[in-house]
């Protein structure tokens, strides 16, 4: 505990910017997957927009680099986030490179919870005159909004994990500091206080989506 205490101002440091890398990789890539999800969701055969070329294209892509360990990504998109932020190991890099990574496995988890509204309910929409753009945004999307907000937890919880990882390869937040401070320096009492902070957001984040999607659920 001795050896804890003078770190605290770090582990404080460290805690933001963990939060920061995971609330920003969220809001980009959490846009990213959406848009990804809802392509590959109305382009497939039988959906509001079928077209097999597209649905082809994104599918393709999404099964390429979603099985990509995380580690082995970061590596391999450092050179992109040089390209595009400027740097390969600052705190904007991983924020890119979580949130490349990250898009493709959000797009899934939007596209199996759009699959779930009901065929009917759609084909009410449309025969009650809407447009197929009003169908997604103001049916399909709704309708599915409790288990997008349930999706979007646990994606919240991954990143975080994500972010640990990226602390391996200079990054930034709460893994980077466990491994600094805890495990080179032989501190298990250290390591132990970024994990215990780890399980307090992870827990908190899992509680306000549970409960917020309950509220949509009962609308």
């Amino acid at each position: 505990m001795d050896t804890l205490i003078p770190l605290l101002p770090k582990l404080f440091e460290a805690f933001g910017e963990t939060i920061n890398l995971v609330v920003f990789s969220l809001l980009f890539g959490g846009f990213g997957g959406f848009v990804i999800g809802l392509g590959l969701y109305v382009t497939r055969t039988g959906s509001i927009l079928q077209n097999r070329l597209v649905f082809g294209i994104l599918n393709v892509l999404v099964n390429i680099f979603r099985p990509i360990p995380f580690v082995i990504f970061i590596a391999a998109a450092q050179p992109l986030a040089r390209l595009v932020i400027g740097s390969g190991i600052n705190d904007a890099a991983f924020i890119f490179i979580v949130s490349l990574g990250a898009s493709f496995g959000i797009s899934r988890i939007v596209e199996q919870n759009l699959l779930t509204v009901s065929p009917g309910v759609i084909e009410a929409s449309r025969a009650a005159g809407a447009s197929r753009l009003r169908t997604i945004f103001r049916i399909v999307v709704p309708e599915a909004l409790g288990p997008l907000i349930l999706g979007y937890t646990f994606v919240f919880v991954v990143l975080v994990d994500m972010s640990a990882l990226a602390g391996f390869v200079g990054g930034g937040g709460l893994g980077a500091f466990a491994i600094q401070w805890g495990f080179r320096q032989f501190e298990p009492v250290v390591t132990w206080a970024a994990v215990i902070l780890i399980i307090i957001l992870v827990q908190v984040i899992q509680f306000a989506g549970n409960w917020l999607a309950r509220k949509v659920l009962r609308r």
